[in-house]
């Protein structure tokens, strides 16, 4: 079964691999010139790969730090010496464009191996079930179309899940320093790091709370009431927090960790906030409504995991009989649609975006619709929850708690913002049967074709510009 996997694997990576290469030919063909942040972006690569690392040669637009810069230069200068390239064509747009493509390739192994680690090996049909896993999140829509230009999502993506396989096999060291890589690409992957070392102190509580199960006699009074387990689990961690060997155990396991948090923390301090370069368009607030948007992205991508006939039927039979707890959350829901929406300016701004002309005609449509959809947003946030139910109590905390510390203060609605909590998310949900991930795989297939041909081939013109414009996500 090993070997027959082994094939499976090197099919479907040697298959997407030439596809994608063929793809990047039509990119290339298209995008003679820099498209949209690549007008940033790639300049500051090539003065990067001609040797000019001065803070005076930065473009003060950039909001990230120039890890995506520094690998690219690590990647395509060396073409210099090895094949006597001159460094014109080593330091070309499409060149630089490839490096994405390579990191694509790395993210699909990635992918496959954080399948092996994750998900349980005592299947027979387990191995085509990976496989095939594997392949729906490689060309999982948003981060696949991304692989073709020159953004930071596909270094981002790599070294992210470099690190939290690092964390599952217990490398916490290497671990955390892929997470510094991240963090270069990107500075919210720092909480992705954070979650890495969340995961280890969730699975230290796992193993102490079935202990504690396991008494005979419990330590801790019976609680009786609606919320009693909650308050058994809270008694426990207060009892298991107030150990000095328990925190001291913890503290030995995630030391890389919290001293790579030290690191971010100064950097903060010294650069005055997160962003660098323009602060103007990238200010946080609370954007509560993020966490709605995210799980209904997450019920579209995932429908054929989260929505069934008998799920909806579970569902309103949980709301008939907990009709006041659900009462509450709607309440509380619709009070955040209605105090912390805001739309960012490039928004409304730029119609070149798939979110521009889901706002326009959606929520801006009617006022009401962003209530009526509240329901749509409860349903799909508790079928996340209870596809994750395999998992921990304090691994969903651990989960929740860095997915709501990464989208919630993004005053901007893009897409790319959920990649990485998607594909987590997708990583530890129970592994699906083949039927449904055929049927995944075949849908993201039809919308990877619409993206693709629509980029490019239903151009367009701003009546104050003579560039072509292009929809994408």
């Amino acid at each position: 079964m090993a070997q027959l996997e082994g094939y499976y694997f090197s099919t479907a990576l040697s298959c997407t691999f030439l596809v994608s290469c063929f793809l990047f030919s039509a990119f290339s063909r298209a995008l003679r010139e820099p498209y949209m942040d690549e007008i940033f972006h790639l300049p500051q690569a090539q003065r990067y790969c001609e040797g000019h690392f001065s803070l005076s040669q930065w473009d003060p637009m950039i909001t990230t730090l120039p890890g995506l810069y520094l690998v690219s230069v690590g990647v395509v200068k060396p073409a210099i010496w090895i094949f006597g390239w001159s460094e014109h064509v080593v330091c070309s747009i499409g060149m630089l464009r490839f490096v994405n493509l390579l990191f694509s390739v790395g993210n699909f192994y990635l992918l496959y191996l954080l399948f092996r680690k994750v998900q349980p090996r005592n299947k027979a049909a387990s191995s085509i079930q990976r496989v095939l896993s594997t392949l729906t999140l490689a060309v999982f829509p948003t981060l696949y179309f991304f692989n073709f230009l020159y953004y930071t999502e596909a270094g981002s993506m790599f070294f992210t899940l470099f690190a939290y396989l690092m964390c599952l096999y217990g490398n916490h060291k290497t671990s955390a320093f892929l997470g510094f890589c991240g963090f270069m690409f990107r500075q919210t992957n720092i909480i992705w790091a954070v979650f890495c070392a969340g995961n280890v102190i969730a699975q230290k509580l796992t193993e102490a709370w079935k202990i504690e199960l396991q008494k005979k006699e419990d330590r801790l009074p019976p609680i009786k009431g609606p919320f009693a387990e909650f308050r058994k689990i809270l008694q426990f961690l207060l009892a298991y927090s107030m150990s000095f060997k328990n925190l001291s155990m913890l503290l030995l396991l995630t030391w890389p960790y919290i001293l790579l948090g030290f690191l971010f923390c100064a950097f903060v301090v010294v650069n005055g906030g997160i962003v660098i370069g323009d602060r103007s368009s990238h200010e946080a607030c609370l954007h509560f409504p993020q966490l709605f948007y995210f799980v209904s992205f997450t019920l579209f991508f995932s429908f054929p995991h989260l929505l069934s006939p008998s799920k909806i039927k579970t569902f309103l039979s949980l709301v008939w009989k907990r009709r006041f707890l659900f009462l509450v959350v709607t309440l509380v829901s619709v009070f955040l649609v209605w105090k912390f929406t805001y739309a960012h300016k490039y928004l409304l701004a730029d119609n070149r975006h798939y979110t521009f002309y889901v706002w326009k005609r959606v929520f801006q449509r009617y006022e009401i619709v962003k209530y009526l959809l509240v329901p749509v947003y409860i349903f799909a946030g508790w079928s996340i929850a209870d596809s994750l139910k395999s998992k921990s109590i304090f691994w969903n905390l651990m989960f929740f708690i860095c997915l709501f510390i990464v989208i919630v203060p993004q005053k901007l609605l893009e897409f790319r913002y959920f990649i990485l909590p998607y594909v987590i998310y997708r990583l530890n949900i129970t592994l699906p049967p083949t039927s449904r991930l055929v049927c995944e795989l075949s849908c993201y297939a039809i919308v990877n074709f619409i993206t693709f041909y629509i980029f490019l081939n239903k151009t367009f013109q701003w009546p104050n510009s003579q560039d072509i414009q292009r929809f994408m996500w």
